[in-house]
């Protein structure tokens, strides 16, 4: 028996220990927060769906936002794990949002878990993985999205979770059918329908099959089609099904409508295709400073250069290289258009990896008293590390108090179940308004468009920005057809019921379109500041 080993592994699940509870006090930040924090309108959507499973429908393949009008509102989005497990917190325990928060933060040290083993098995040590396991504990990006109320943190972990399952299955099993293969093949489905993004990881997995064992074996093999079918056919299946049910079309309409048109004048232009490159320069910096940090980048950047030259010893250098320019076309493709950062996640596991290879390296090289000095070294280059990546992301802990107070009351003041058109594009508003209905630009809103929102039942709009609802002169005289409901507040709701319209509104209304008709606007139209 080895005592020794034994040992050490007993002191290397004790750290990890350490991490996972370092990791956590990091996420609890802002954990009681109102969801208006950055970025509301995500988290306010995957709120929405959450309570909507709970209180319209608890179907997992009907989520539904707040917005479009009277429900049913079905939304094309990827599968909505958390906001289900959300929703079943709340029939259990009622409507609070925390419980999105704190599953999220279950899945962010999930994948601090599976880093350690992950690196710990790829780099034969224990030293990687405690160090992967770190250094994706203390990264902003994983530290902040790692307890927002949103779907990507999920994608993570089920996405690092199918790497490793697989690569295991192929190196470990060479990719024969067993329990390893069971394993590999369901993740990396539940890491497709937690978001497709994850498509990133079918890169490694397909270049650790091929270097293992070469394309032929590989295109004979009826493992490999019987992988392909279980981890891709479930998502295909769910977003035929809910693409035929959905109103709004968001993955498949930001696909269409902007990065593949993005992608095509990229490729068919010289320019265009310098231009993206620059944009692409965007997306680095935002990986190097609220993603990973700019400690983490460099580090991550330096193990990358260096355990290439001292040839570290890996189960298979095919997945880390394929990985990596997985996800630079990614960002590429997708982060030049959308350009948010936490798009960028699929960067963060395979950085962490990166990095617990670069520590074993170093391991390697150095002297045993060296060695010392540097295990003495990794707390003081965290605390740095955490230090810079709790400077990048603080502004993003910031919410709007007094937003969430007049939402807040609003909520209390307005008929129950009542359908309103919100002034104003932010789902996490509504959210707190709590009714349905329609989130609107007001300059593009129109009188008719609000005739047929009344119609279909809308009885209050909100004019959030009032400025911009006054600025759009022909909606603004319309409007006046109908009482305030608090003439002093700072968000004016006007009273859109048929039965409340004031006398002589609709005389007042056509002097004004005739006076505009003859481009001789009133200043003011007829009656248009009684209230």
């Amino acid at each position: 028996m080895d005592v020794s080993g034994s040992r050490l592994g007993r002191y290397a699940i004790v750290a990890l220990a350490a991490i996972l509870v370092l990791g956590l006090t990091l996420r609890l930040r802002g954990i009681h927060a109102p969801i208006l924090d950055h970025p509301g309108w995500r988290q306010g959507d995957t709120a929405a769906i959450a309570r909507n499973f709970a209180t319209l429908d608890f179907n997992p393949f009907h989520p539904q936002t707040d917005y479009n009008g009277p429900p049913p509102n079905y939304v094309e989005l990827e599968l909505q794990i958390v906001p289900w497990f959300a929703a079943l917190g709340y029939k259990l325990f009622g409507i609070h949002e925390i419980f999105g928060r704190l599953i999220t933060i279950g899945f962010s040290l999930g994948t601090v878990a599976v880093l350690y083993f992950f690196g710990r098995w790829f780099f034969a040590s224990r030293a990687a993985g405690l160090v992967a396991a770190l250094a994706f504990a203390i990264y902003p990006g994983s530290t902040y999205y790692g307890r927002t109320f949103m779907p990507d943190t999920t994608m993570t972990f089920f996405l690092t979770a199918a790497v490793f399952a697989s690569a295991r299955w192929i190196c470990d099993d060479d990719a024969r059918f067993g329990r390893r293969f069971v394993f590999a093949a369901i993740l990396t489905a539940l890491a497709l329908l937690a978001k497709p993004v994850a498509i990133v990881g079918l890169v490694p997995i397909a270049a650790t099959l091929v270097a293992a064992r070469g394309w032929r074996a590989t295109l004979r093999a009826p493992s490999t089609y019987a992988f392909v079918a279980i981890a891709i056919v479930p998502y295909l299946v769910y977003d035929a099904y809910i693409s035929s049910i959905a109103e709004w079309h968001w993955a498949s309409g930001i696909t269409h409508l902007h990065v593949l048109p993005s992608l095509h004048v990229a490729l068919t232009s010289r320019d265009a295709f310098m231009a993206k490159l620059g944009d692409f320069g965007g997306a680095y910096a935002m990986l190097a400073t609220t993603m990973i940090g700019h400690l983490g980048i460099g580090i991550a950047l330096v193990a990358i250069a260096l355990t290439t030259i001292w040839r570290l010893p890996k189960r298979s250098p095919a997945l880390m290289w394929a990985w990596l320019a997985a996800a630079i076309a990614y960002a590429y493709v997708v982060v030049t258009v959308e350009r948010v950062d936490y798009y960028l996640y699929v960067f963060l596991p395979l950085a962490a990896l990166w990095t617990g290879g670069f520590a074993e390296a170093l391991r390697r090289a150095l002297p045993t008293n060296a060695r010392r000095i540097a295990v003495a070294i990794v707390p003081i280059v965290a605390i740095a590390a955490i230090v810079d990546a709790r400077a990048a992301v603080t502004p993003y802990y910031a919410y709007k108090k007094a937003v969430y107070r007049q939402a807040k009351a609003l909520a209390a003041t307005l008929a129950p179940g009542a359908i309103v058109v919100m002034a104003h594009y932010d789902p996490s508003v509504l959210y707190y308004i709590d009714r349905k209905g329609w989130e609107e630009d007001p300059l593009g809103w129109t009188p008719f468009d609000e005739e047929s929102a009344i119609k279909k039942g809308a009885r209050y709009f909100i004019a959030i920005e009032r400025r911009r609802v006054e600025r759009n002169a022909d909606l603004y005289a319309w409007l006046q057809r109908f009482p305030l409901l608090a003439p002093n507040a700072a968000w004016p709701v006007y009273e859109t019921d048929p039965a409340k319209i004031k006398p002589g509104s609709e005389d007042r209304w056509q002097a004004f379109r005739r006076a505009e008709m003859a481009r001789t606007p009133l200043s003011s139209p007829p009656g248009l500041r009684q209230r």
